[in-house]
């Protein structure tokens, strides 16, 4: 089909578009929408930048002939660095879809998705995610509201102690869920080119890590070469260990010894964390519901038990 028939196709697609409508671009993921259309160029504004930026025709035909000459669909990557609204506009037409997770864009034979943003539909109703991270980034946030920590010296050790717990276990959480985020992320990542999102952007880069092959075998490749073996040898600490316990020569003549104090969590009282918790979740609950002010009271009530089962006690008091 001839381009031309295509891009009047699309012009009748981006007329009937809501003047709301949204679109995100497949790999910097900004966001624009359309605000004028004509016969050479569609005109769009960045929504964060504001900035207009008008997409020629010309352009969108040498991406149509790509992506007609490649069965597979055209990669995403091999667009310039400021084309990417361009296969967003396209993707509007019927024919041309945009495969995130391979990125490319292709032509189909039947109905297609498209990059608009339902911006119309009815939002979901709030649901908790079941993440640990997630129950304790909600108990850390009350513990702020509650407490002036911009001065940690002014507040009681109970309330310290209650916030390095969190702290600790929001750090721990959140780098596990950190992590199989970024597994996700690699698969939709394409040749170090940054992504963004509202908050910032990732890229996909390479670390390159390195390990010692068999000894015998370091020593003969450098020998080889002409290296003497005394040159890259030296003292093994796992054998000055062994040999320190069966003498009595004192660590400090063969170590130099720095030793440092710090803070380490030794235990999580689970139980009134929960209990917590569960205040704190009907708390959300009651600013939408219609009993709130009666509710609310209640999780006064609670807060106060809670307040008085989560004051200090030394580790002696504990296990009298």
């Amino acid at each position: 089909m001839a381009f031309n028939v295509n891009w009047h196709t699309l012009l009748d697609e981006l007329d009937d578009l809501p003047e709301d409508a949204t679109l995100i671009t497949p790999l910097s993921h900004d966001r624009f929408r359309i605000d004028d259309v004509q016969e050479q160029c569609v005109i769009i504004t960045g929504e964060n930048t504001a900035e207009k930026r008008s997409l020629q025709r010309d352009q969108f035909e040498t991406l149509y002939r790509r992506i007609t000459d490649e069965p597979g669909g055209f990669e995403l990557d091999r667009l310039p660095a400021d084309a990417d609204p361009y296969p967003t506009v396209l993707s509007l037409h019927p024919k041309f879809e945009i495969d995130e997770d391979a990125g490319v864009i292709t032509e189909m034979d039947g109905p297609t998705s498209t990059q608009i943003l339902d911006t119309d539909a009815e939002p979901e109703e709030r649901s908790e995610p079941d993440l640990d991270v997630y129950a304790d980034a909600l108990l850390l946030v009350d513990a702020l509201e509650r407490h002036d920590v911009t001065t940690l010296s002014e507040m009681e050790t109970d309330a310290l102690v209650n916030l390095y717990t969190l702290l600790s276990d929001v750090q721990r959480n959140a780098n596990d869920l950190r992590q199989d985020v970024a597994e996700v992320l690699l698969t939709r990542l394409h040749h170090d080119r940054p992504v963004s999102g509202p908050f910032g952007s990732v890229q996909r880069t390479t670390r390159r890590n390195r390990s010692l092959k068999g000894e015998d075998e370091v020593l003969a490749k450098l020998e080889a070469e002409g290296i003497d073996r005394e040159r890259v040898t030296g003292i093994d600490r796992s054998k000055v260990d062994d040999a320190l316990e069966v003498t009595d020569l004192p660590e400090a003549d063969v170590y130099d010894i720095e030793e440092s104090e710090y803070v380490r969590k030794v235990d999580v009282d689970e139980e009134v964390k929960e209990t917590r918790l569960q205040g704190l979740k009907e708390q959300l609950a009651a600013t939408e519901g219609e009993d709130a002010e009666e509710l609310r009271q209640e999780i006064e009530d609670l807060e106060g038990r809670i307040d008085e089962l989560t004051s200090f006690r030394t580790g002696t008091e504990v296990h009298e």
